[in-house]
């Protein structure tokens, strides 16, 4: 699944580039509408992300392209990685800038695990 996003003024630190917390906050929410759509009966809530490494500053005015794609599901949970690619008709469109990935666990209406089958 793709999104797309244009970065902003509001989106950079202190000093110029995109805020890393950003950029954790789309992957968070993107990779939860993927989850949502392949678990349309379940509430899900974020468990973990996997490792998370900027391999260069984005600058303002950066459309960006999460790829998103399920990676595993368990008992009660299901993994998605996300690639962040910068889209312009340089070099960069064909590597990620961000890649991670993040666990759902699905949650019954007390908050315990439940299965998300």
């Amino acid at each position: 699944m793709d999104n797309y996003i244009i970065v902003r003024t509001e989106h950079l630190n202190q000093h110029g580039p995109l805020f890393g917390g950003q950029m954790l906050l789309w992957i968070d929410e993107f990779c939860w509408i993927a989850a949502a759509i392949d678990f349309p009966t379940k509430k899900l809530v974020t468990r973990a992300m996997g490792e998370t490494s900027f391999n260069r500053g984005i600058p303002n005015g950066s459309i960006l392209r999460f790829d998103t794609k399920q990676k595993h599901i368990g008992c009660t949970s299901a993994t998605y990685s996300c690639d962040v690619y910068i889209i312009d008709d340089k070099e960069e469109n064909k590597k990620p800038v961000f890649s991670t990935t993040i666990t759902f666990t699905a949650v019954d209406e007390n908050g315990k695990k439940t299965s998300i089958r």
